[in-house]
């Protein structure tokens, strides 16, 4: 779904997405990106319509400005993280997504270096007491150890000796640079994300990300905010990428993921999301305003492959390349030429046929709010004769208008105090003491251990 700010994305196309699919009984994901517009559409519509679901599903809300209507969700969920390439995932995107100049840089040692640190780090308390602890806030209070402590707890988790190896050697050889520039990085990194309010809805757990789950369908609403985009966006990508890996699986409800300004977040894997979903009764819908937008925050290759494998495309207005790019997707047509020839003598009409662009670039360029071009996908079983468009939506304004002065606003969740948050940021900090305290005693009271405790 393209086009630049005005052009009426979100009023004429994507909150009809949002308010059919609901009608049609889908699970439902949406990133409103301008929290709470998308999230009102999709609340009122779920308290209009969920009994039509055959199982009525639930609906959560997350944000972290107003921690009074958000609910908590911990994106670590333990029973989620089966082996430790969800870990990897995990570490993947949060670090990719708070540093986007990453994404073109992987396979680099130093970036590399540092999504292995995180994923040692977040794998081993997925392991230690059947991840009691396996939180985000957790991981990064974790990280913050003193070198001694963390790499002699870390050694104790078999699966992840091979990731810190490298680590725990270039401290013990006094090879200081390298190792504060493999984890610093990641340190500095991801220290940005510590705050009380982020604390207190990653360590929580109302409920869990499997929201096409037939038994507990689930609709779900996740809050941005444009003017903290880069840390709030870092997070939502965590979440976002653990609901997919969720939902695509076989067997599910039919389900609908919703993305508003799909730029601001960062999605690893887009591509096969978007390859495999349809089959599995999972709909995506992008809101993107320029392909050049797409193409600053994922890098050539992954925005032309997102751009290039989506069978449904609706734009409406948009300029420069991607006009052009569309316009050449919309093909060309055969178009009746005439033209007049006068001179002193006589007058002749000559009438061809050339082949022309279907939907030129000017026209693209100049399309007014409301008005949309797009190709659409079929299926064998529904054939459609004419795949692509251009059109105008027409919207019941004032029915609309009626419809949303009536909307009813996102319930308070819990009542909350500054002390609440508080005492839960600190508890956080507090469990992590404790978990290297007994571990270093576990060490030195096991002989089998002792030669794994680190001293310098």
């Amino acid at each position: 779904m393209l086009g630049s700010p005005g052009a009426g994305k979100s009023y004429f196309v994507i909150r009809h997405v949002i308010t059919q699919h609901i009608r049609k009984g889908f699970a439902l994901f949406v990133y409103d990106f301008k929290f709470d517009d998308l999230s009102r559409i999709a609340y009122n519509t779920y308290l209009k319509y969920k009994h039509l679901y055959s199982t009525p599903p639930q609906f959560y809300v997350l944000n972290f400005d107003d921690l009074n209507r958000s609910h908590r969700c911990n994106p670590l969920y333990p029973a989620a993280m089966l082996d430790i390439t969800d870990a990897t995932e995990s570490a993947r995107t949060i670090l990719l997504a708070l540093n986007r100049e990453w994404i073109r840089k992987q396979g680099d040692f130093f970036v590399e270096s540092a999504i292995n640190f995180l994923t040692a780090v977040i794998w081993y308390l997925r392991r230690y007491k059947e991840g009691e602890y396996c939180t985000l806030p957790h991981v990064i209070e974790l990280m913050q150890m003193d070198y001694d402590s963390l790499f002699s707890a870390l050694r104790t988790e078999k699966e992840i000796e091979v990731l810190i190896n490298p680590f725990v050697t270039a401290y013990l050889n006094d090879v200081m640079e390298q190792l504060e520039g493999q984890i610093a990085a990641t340190k500095v990194t991801m220290a940005r994300l510590s705050s009380p309010q982020l604390y207190y809805v990653l360590s929580g757990s109302d409920f869990t990300l499997d929201i096409n789950n037939p038994k507990e369908p689930k609709i779900v609403c996740m809050g941005n905010n444009p003017q903290k985009i880069q840390i709030y966006g870092a997070v939502l990508s965590l979440y976002i990428t653990r609901l997919v890996k969720l939902v695509n699986k076989k067997g599910g409800q039919k389900s609908s993921l919703i993305f508003d300004e799909f730029p601001t977040i960062y999605l690893n894997n887009m591509d096969s999301l978007i390859a495999t979903a349809r089959s599995n009764k999972v709909a995506t819908c992008l809101g993107v305003q320029d392909f050049s937008q797409l193409r600053k925050d994922y890098g050539k290759e992954q925005a032309d492959v997102i751009m290039n494998i989506t069978g449904n495309i609706i734009s409406g207005q948009v300029t420069g390349e991607t006009a052009k790019q569309l316009s050449e997707r919309f093909g060309k047509i055969l178009q009746d030429r005439e033209s007049l020839s006068i001179n002193s003598a006589d007058t002749s009409i000559s009438r061809s046929k050339q082949l022309e662009t279907a939907i030129p670039p000017s026209k693209i360029s100049a399309l007014s709010s409301g008005e949309f071009v797009g190709m659409v996908a079929d299926d064998p079983n529904q054939k459609i004769e004419l795949k692509t468009f251009h059109c105008e939506i027409i919207n019941n304004h004032k029915a609309l208008k009626k419809e949303q002065e009536n909307y009813k606003e996102i319930p308070v969740v819990r009542r909350l105090d500054n002390t609440m948050v508080q005492r839960n940021y600190l508890q956080i900090k507090q469990d992590v003491q404790d978990i290297i305290h007994s571990e270093m005693e576990r060490i030195l009271n096991e002989p089998g251990l002792k030669h794994l405790m680190i001293k310098k």
